[in-house]
């Protein structure tokens, strides 16, 4: 008997239970990145953080964004923050266990961030060696986590690379339309820079369809494009477009604290799945 076929076009596979994660082990850490905004990278971010803690890691994110929206959205008000990370990345003497703050999810905590991360990318020009600068700053808390997620800004610039080149792995979430597709080729040319330059073993884990209308003809011929071109670097999950994921976001909860049984908790559940298969360290 055939098995069904997913969103993709391809079977759907069972993906196994998580096994538990061997202690001592360093955290591993996946950029979230496009340089398009408005794919779903943050709702993705903090959605992806709460399901992995459901499977018994403890995450930490890792808002790299001026906008603040992780923080925003996790009901941390963005404006009213004494330090944030861009305090971390400019003064040696504060360290990002200062900042670390819990969230409403027992096990998921947020390093919070704010338009003052708008003024590092200038600040971090003269630094001597201005890429490694949050790896450096992530090297403290690499014990204390099972997985750490960055939500990147939406563009390529240095705190991109940052982030990149502080990552294991790097997690592409795309909205699925056309215009979606023209940036994937020019984000893949910056991740190879840095494989080349600062971090060689950075991986690209997958990207994810995200904003999925299967009622649409558009969207299953996007996701049947990124499939043709990116073969199994494409999740077989795929996020679909439900208005659930605003209202957490007002809600300032995961999806899967907010509506835990809806279907949008669901595919962040089957998502976590599929990132722990695809990092087996994780």
């Amino acid at each position: 008997m055939s098995k069904e076929l997913g969103p993709t076009g391809r079977p759907m596979p069972n993906f196994p239970k998580p096994q538990p994660r061997k202690p001592g082990q360093p955290a591993t850490i996946i950029a979230m990145c496009n340089q398009k905004g408005g794919v779903g990278k943050t709702t993705t971010t903090i959605n992806l953080g709460a399901a992995l803690v459901e499977t018994g890691r403890k995450v930490l994110l890792v808002d790299f964004d001026p906008q603040g929206s992780m923080t925003v959205g996790l009901g941390v008000s963005a404006h009213e923050l004494d330090q944030s990370i861009y305090h971390v990345l400019m003064d040696r003497e504060i360290s990002i266990k200062d900042l670390i703050m819990p969230t409403a999810v027992d096990g998921l905590d947020l390093v919070p961030s704010n338009i003052d991360l708008s003024a590092a990318e200038m600040r971090l020009v003269t630094e001597v060696g201005r890429e490694q600068v949050l790896a450096r700053v992530l090297k403290a808390v690499r014990k204390d986590y099972d997985v750490i997620l960055i939500d990147c800004q939406p563009s390529l610039g240095l705190l991109t690379v940052n982030a990149l080149t502080a990552a294991d792995g790097v997690l592409v979430p795309l909205e699925c339309e056309y215009f979606a597709l023209r940036g994937v080729a020019l984000l893949k040319d910056t991740i190879e820079k840095v494989r080349d330059r600062t971090n060689d073993e950075l991986q690209i884990i997958g990207l994810l369809g995200t904003m999925y209308d299967s009622r649409t003809l558009h969207g299953k011929e996007v996701l049947a494009t990124l499939v043709e071109g990116w073969g199994d670097l494409v999740f077989h999950t795929v996020i679909r477009r439900t208005v659930k994921f605003s209202d957490s976001t007002v809600a300032g909860e995961p999806i899967t604290e907010y509506a835990p049984t809806s279907p949008g908790a669901d595919s962040y559940r089957q998502l976590a799945r599929e990132v722990l298969v695809r990092c087996p360290e994780a």
